[in-house]
């Protein structure tokens, strides 16, 4: 089992496999976001297929080690990584979050940033952020701090909201910065020191109802700011619906596994090495 003190042994040890730091940074993330999520994940048609497509890329370009699960929220990543037979490490600034990955049976875990966490330099194998670097304002600066703590070669796993002109209220209520594309995704990790082994986006027919649904009534002022509750309503749907659609899904998880790039789509994929 992972000694969390080899890695960052600043971290103070609190109860049932429980880690913290000495000081907690603010980030851009709503407190309640963890509570809506967790009672969705296991259930959403979107969470279940990006935890595919996060596990084919790594077997694909397998990390050398533990993977250190940046912001990982709930645990529903790592929880799915390690089902597919990888190691995984979370680290979530979220009290909430961390107690949630806990009821997933996750342990250790590591309730900090990644900054007051202080890994020691070139400590971590691999890392993960899945749908996190959107929430960092300076994502370069933040990127040059993953690289850090990785060691030389270590791989990067990330996936992202994609298209600015997707911008919604709802990226206003989970605290986005921005939204990307696979180019400019990958030249902010050039610029962070990392080299690009593969970038695809996937989700590859959700630009258009999310265009339609959400981005444009948002800009006619016709959508608020969601809560919670109605953020989390959006990953509900029938069995039959979500069998539907996640067949639809399907050769995406193909495709990654062969290597192939999807042109288009809602979210991106992208593994990378530190330089």
């Amino acid at each position: 089992m992972l000694n969390v003190k080899d890695v960052a042994p600043g971290l103070e040890e609190g109860d049932h496999g429980l880690w913290f730091a000495k000081s907690q940074t603010s980030i851009s993330y709503p407190e309640e976001g963890n509570t809506g999520r967790f009672a969705v994940e296991d259930g959403s048609f979107w969470y279940r297929h990006r935890n595919r497509c996060i596990v084919e890329a790594m077997r694909r370009y397998p990390p050398g080690g533990f993977l250190l699960d940046v912001g990982g929220g709930n645990g529903f990543v790592s929880a799915g990584i390690r089902a597919a037979g990888f190691e995984a490490l979370l680290i979530e600034p979220g009290i909430q979050g961390a107690m949630n990955a806990q009821r997933r049976g996750l342990s250790p875990i590591i309730c900090a940033t990644l900054q007051d966490a202080s890994f020691g330099p070139g400590s971590v194998p691999a890392a993960g952020m899945f749908d996190v670097l959107e929430h960092v304002e300076d994502d370069v600066g933040f990127l040059r701090e993953v690289a850090e703590v990785l060691v030389p070669g270590g791989r990067l796993y990330l996936t992202l909201p994609a298209y600015q002109f997707l911008f919604s209220s709802e990226d206003k209520f989970a605290g986005h910065f921005r939204r990307y594309t696979v180019s400019a995704a990958r030249r902010v990790l050039e610029t962070a020191g990392f080299e690009v082994d593969y970038a695809t986006y996937i989700f590859a027919w959700l630009p258009l109802p999310v265009l339609l649904f959400r981005t444009i009534p948002s800009r006619l002022g016709l959508q608020k700011v969601p809560t919670s509750d109605e953020s989390a309503q959006v990953h509900k749907s029938g069995s039959f619906v979500k069998d539907v659609v996640e067949a639809t899904l399907a050769p995406e998880t193909r495709l990654i596994r062969g290597g192939w790039r999807l042109p288009v789509g809602g979210s991106c994929l992208l593994v990378a090495r530190h330089a």
